[in-house]
């Protein structure tokens, strides 16, 4: 059985501005600026939170359906998941866009100016969950607002279990919006920044909200994650990583973990612990998908922080 991964895909273009935008941008002219930055590092990474949800999902040997909308340019990202083995038969092209693409440029001081267009990425609305079959477990990422939407609706009509994760999407939906998803999905997931924002839209305490879900999971970063289940918190610690190299995608990784574990009928503290394992594997690798561990290099990474095996019988 399957697990749906609704949400983009994304190539991601990274530039290196080997100076500081502080030398470049006057603020005293800041209303006529005209600027241009050379960078002679650049990269192309693929990326978009369904693409990297299903790469991760894939290492820890789970089988994930990809649901998303790509442009004319997709030929490289169509090739890269085949050789993946990543099924792409719900990935539609939409004929005269281009793929979702961020154009990222960074300096000395690690300051960013992004530029995103969401090209197909606005015509998710195209694909249905009911289009699918033989999944038992989803999760609606980032993607075009009315495809996260129809999604969710959709995956709540057809009784599958699934994640909202609203991650960047979050400035999208009302707090109207965001409660109509948590009656909706049977999981929610954000880091600490959207969990704020996530009250502050809605006017409902973190305990509320999780009142509304069955489990609700918000990272932390270096300081791990927290997950409301049953009324109480469970803590599950950060793993110690090789090396902190690009943040780019860690989220997506330990969503990948969380999804694995539900769909194995872990039980909420072994879940977040692989999630966890995932996002320090990740963190030490540039972009969402150049890491790649195999199943038994997981596993150590598991045994080694937390003393015991992952896989295994059902919690």
């Amino acid at each position: 059985m399957s697990t749906l991964i609704c949400g983009s895909i994304a190539y991601d273009t990274i530039m290196v501005f080997s100076d500081r935008f502080t030398n470049h941008i006057l603020p005293e002219q800041i209303h006529i600026l005209n600027v241009s930055f050379l960078v002679p590092d650049m990269r192309r990474e693929f990326g978009g939170c369904a693409g990297n949800i299903a790469y991760n999902l894939k290492l820890l040997g789970g089988d994930p359906l990809i649901m998303a909308t790509v442009g004319d340019d997709d030929g490289p990202y169509r090739y890269r998941m085949e050789r993946l083995g990543l099924r792409q038969e719900h990935v539609r092209t939409v004929p005269g866009a281009y793929t979702a693409q961020a154009f990222i440029t960074t300096d000395l001081d690690d300051n960013q100016i992004t530029a995103f267009h969401p090209g197909a990425m606005n015509h998710s609305h195209q694909n249905r969950v009911s289009d699918a079959t033989g999944v038992k477990l989803g999760i609606v990422a980032p993607d075009g607002r009315d495809g996260m939407l129809g999604h969710a609706e959709q995956f709540a009509a057809a009784g599958i279990p699934f994640i909202f994760d609203p991650g960047q999407g979050m400035p999208m939906f009302s707090g109207e919006d965001l409660l109509h998803f948590l009656d909706l999905a049977s999981y929610c997931t954000v880091n600490d920044y959207e969990a704020r924002l996530m009250c502050e839209r809605t006017g409902q305490s973190l305990e509320q909200l999780a009142g509304r879900v069955e489990a609700l999971i918000v990272t932390q970063g270096g300081e791990g994650s927290r997950i409301h289940v049953e009324g109480r918190w469970i803590d599950v610690p950060s793993v110690q990583p090789d090396a902190i190299v690009d943040p780019t995608g860690c989220g997506d990784a330990y969503r990948a973990g969380l999804l694995y574990g539900i769909a194995n009928g872990y039980g909420w503290e072994r879940s977040g612990r692989l999630a966890s394992v995932m996002g320090a594997i990740k963190i030490a690798h540039r972009g969402g998908q150049n890491h790649a561990p195999s199943r038994a290099d997981i596993a150590a990474r598991y045994r080694a922080a937390f003393g015991e095996e992952p896989w295994g019988q059902t919690d």
